[in-house]
C-alpha cells in the first residue's frame, strides 16, 4: 500500500533541504527563492536521466561526470538562469558544487547540479556563491516547501510530495519536488525533478527504476513541443529505511518501482496541469491498442496538438482534431474500428463510433470540455494494450509569456 505523508524531499530520513534568495537575476523579487540545497547524513546510491535535446546545459554535463561512481550526497539547484550556451557554463557548473561543499563540509564531486530558467546569458555565479552558505544554514526537515519554491520559474504552483510504503518489512519513504510549466515535451522537457528515498537499494537497481518509471511518466507529457536543454530526473537511496538491500528484480524492487511511478505520475499531470497559461489538464487515454508502443505514440500525438489543444481551450468537441492527430503519429492502427469520447467530471459524451462523427448534444459537450480536468478517451478496438499521456490546453496567456519571456 502507498500512502501519501507530508514532508517532500524531506520526508525520507536522513534528508535535509533549504531554499534561499540569492538574486541570480537582478531584477528579481527579494520574496523568491532562486537557489536551492538538498542534503543527505549519509552518502546514497544516485541515478538521473536527462533531456534527449542534442543541445544540453553544462549542469547536465557536470551532473553525469559526477555520478560515474553511481553515489552522491546532495542537490544543489537554481531558478533564474539555465546555465546554457553561454561562456563560462561548464566552470560555473563545477563552481556551484565547490561552493555547496564548501558550504556543508563535503567535496564538490558529491554534488549534483541543476539549473533552469533563460538560456545563452552568463550566470551570477558570485551572487550563488554568496547565498550557498545561507543555504546550508537553513537547511533542515522542513525545508523541502522553500527548496520547491526555489526552483520554479513560470510554475504557478509548487510541484511537491512524498509517499510510505512498506518493502522488506520496513517502513521507507519517498519523496520529490519538481518543476515545469513551458517547453514540456516528451523524452523530458523543462522540467526537474528531485527524488529522495530512504530504501535501501543498489544504484543498478535504482537506475532501472527510475528509467523504467520515467519512461511512462515524464516522458508522456507535453506542454508545447519543445524538448528544454536542462532536463534532469535525479534520485537519491541513502538506505536508512533499513530494509534489506534491493540487488534483484524481485518483488521487493516491483514495490520499490510502485511507489517511484506513484510519486513520478503525479508530479507528471501536475507539471501537465501547470503548462504556462494553461487552464485546464487534458489527459489521452488510449485503450484497446496493438501495443503499448503504438498506444504511446498516439497519445502523445493527440495531446501535443496545437489545434486539439486550440479546442480543449475553447471548449469545442472538435472530435476530428483527435482523428486527424492519430493520423500523422505514424502508429498503426484502423480509423474505421476507432471510437472517441470526451469526459470529466460534468459526465462523458461519445463523439465518434467506429470513425464516423455521431450527433450528440453540442451544450452537453461543451459542459464536459470545460472543466479543469478533461479526459480524451479513444478505443481502437483492436488489442488489449494501453497508454496514458498528459498535456494542457492552449490560450493567449501562454503566447503572453513566451513572447517576452527573455526580457
Amino acid at each position: 500500500m502507498i500512502k501519501e505523508i507530508s514532508g517532500g524531499v524531506c520526508a525520507a530520513r536522513g534528508f535535509q533541504a533549504a531554499g534561499v534568495h540569492c538574486g541570480v537575476k537582478a531584477d528579481s523579487s527579494p520574496e523568491k527563492n532562486d537557489l536551492a540545497l538538498i542534503l543527505s547524513e549519509r552518502e546514497c546510491a544516485a541515478a538521473g536521466v536527462y533531456t534527449l535535446n542534442r543541445v544540453k546545459a553544462a549542469p547536465i554535463y557536470v551532473t553525469m561526470d559526477h555520478l560515474e561512481n553511481g553515489v552522491a550526497w546532495g542537490i544543489v539547484a537554481n531558478s533564474g538562469n539555465a546555465n546554457a550556451c553561454c561562456p563560462m557554463s561548464h566552470e560555473n557548473a563545477e563552481a556551484m558544487c565547490l561552493f555547496a561543499a564548501q558550504a556543508t563540509g563535503r567535496e564538490a564531486e558529491d554534488f549534483i547540479v541543476a539549473s533552469t530558467g533563460v538560456i545563452g546569458q552568463t550566470i551570477n555565479i558570485q551572487a550563488i556563491q554568496t547565498g550557498l552558505p545561507k543555504a546550508a544554514a537553513a537547511l533542515s526537515r522542513d525545508g523541502s516547501d522553500a527548496a520547491a519554491k526555489a526552483i520554479m520559474t513560470t510554475d504557478t504552483v509548487k510541484k511537491e510530495i512524498a509517499v510510505s510504503f512498506t518493502v522488506g518489512g520496513k517502513e521507507a519513504r519517498l519523496g520529490a519536488v519538481a518543476k515545469g510549466s513551458g517547453m514540456i515535451h516528451p523524452n523530458m522537457g523543462t522540467m526537474l525533478a528531485f527524488l529522495t528515498t530512504d530504501c535501501a537499494i543498489t544504484q543498478d537497481m535504482l537506475e532501472d527504476a527510475l528509467r523504467e518509471v520515467t519512461a511512462k511518466t515524464f516522458n508522456r507529457v507535453t506542454v508545447d513541443g519543445d524538448t528544454s536543454t536542462n532536463d534532469t530526473a535525479v534520485v537519491l537511496a541513502n538506505g536508512m529505511a533499513g530494509n534489506g538491500l534491493i540487488e534483484w528484480k524481485d518483488e521487493d524492487y516491483e514495490t520499490f518501482k510502485s511507489a517511484l511511478d506513484y510519486v513520478c505520475r503525479r508530479l507528471s499531470r501536475a507539471i501537465a496541469g501547470d503548462g504556462e497559461g494553461a487552464s485546464k489538464l487534458v489527459t489521452c487515454k488510449m485503450t484497446g491498442a496493438r501495443s503499448e508502443e503504438s498506444a504511446e505514440r498516439l497519445a502523445k500525438a493527440v495531446v501535443a496538438s496545437a489545434l486539439v489543444k486550440a479546442a480543449m481551450f475553447g471548449a469545442d468537441a472538435n472530435w476530428g482534431r483527435v482523428l486527424c492527430a492519430m493520423g500523422y503519429s505514424k502508429a498503426p492502427f484502423r480509423p474505421e474500428h476507432v471510437d472517441i469520447s470526451f469526459e470529466s467530471e460534468a459526465g462523458s459524451i461519445l463523439v465518434c463510433r467506429q470513425g464516423d462523427g455521431l450527433a450528440f448534444d453540442e451544450d452537453k459537450a461543451k459542459e464536459v470540455l470545460s472543466q479543469t480536468e478533461v479526459v480524451i478517451a479513444v478505443n481502437l478496438n483492436e488489442g488489449e494494450d494501453e497508454a496514458e499521456c498528459w498535456g494542457c490546453d492552449l490560450t493567449y496567456e501562454y503566447v503572453k509569456i513566451n513572447g517576452d519571456y527573455r526580457t
